[in-house]
């Protein structure tokens, strides 16, 4: 895996990204109740406060609970909530160590059909199944990872030419055609709530 993404609006961050199957998947695991940018510039300030260039899924794993907490509350911290994102992240990692061997893109390597991509990101600790399905059209999107049916898998996000989500992000220009879809679903969602629906 090694191609340029655009979701942290950021060349480090985003190159991070890019070449880390660890980073991509926390960041994101964090990209929720805060901006997209903060959640996926996220991975490099933690590796940044590692003392390191990735992210190892054995290191977070082990660290002491109380330290890493403290590492992504150190200011700025890595997330509006950044003692609960702490344990997820962990938990992610733990999870990928134990059925991995730490390595995140075992995830989907040899995954060969999207469903079972999907299942296996669905069994993500922190990852629901909109967060799976979009992380997934990212995948198939972006990072080349296209087993059979993933557009079908991903739902709504794997239609191609859509700008749903993060999967569609390639630039600033697809950046706020997602900004724009996004407020049209929270006005639309507010506007059926209002009417009783």
């Amino acid at each position: 895996m090694d191609v340029t993404l655009h979701l942290a609006q950021d060349s480090e961050a985003d190159a991070l990204l890019g070449r880390s199957p660890l980073a991509a998947l926390t960041g994101m695991l964090l990209d929720q109740q805060v901006p997209m940018e903060w959640a996926f510039k996220g991975p490099a300030t933690i590796a940044q406060r590692l003392g390191a260039d990735d992210l190892d899924a054995h290191e977070i794993a082990s660290y002491d609970p109380e330290a890493f907490a403290a590492l992504l509350s150190d200011k700025p911290a890595v997330h509006r909530y950044p003692g609960s994102m702490a344990k997820r992240i962990q938990q992610l990692c733990q999870y990928l160590v134990e059925h991995y061997d730490g390595d995140a893109e075992g995830v989907w390597r040899d995954a060969a059909t999207g469903q079972e991509l999907l299942k296996r990101l669905t069994d993500l600790p922190g990852f629901g199944k909109q967060k799976a399905q979009i992380f997934l059209a990212l995948l198939g999107k972006q990072l080349g990872v296209q087993p059979k049916g993933w557009r079908e898998a991903a739902g709504a996000y794997g239609e191609p030419k859509s700008f749903r989500s993060v999967a569609d992000i390639t630039g600033p220009e697809s950046l706020i055609k997602v900004r724009a879809h996004k407020q049209e679903m929270k006005a639309a969602a507010k506007a059926a709530k209002a009417s009783g629906k």
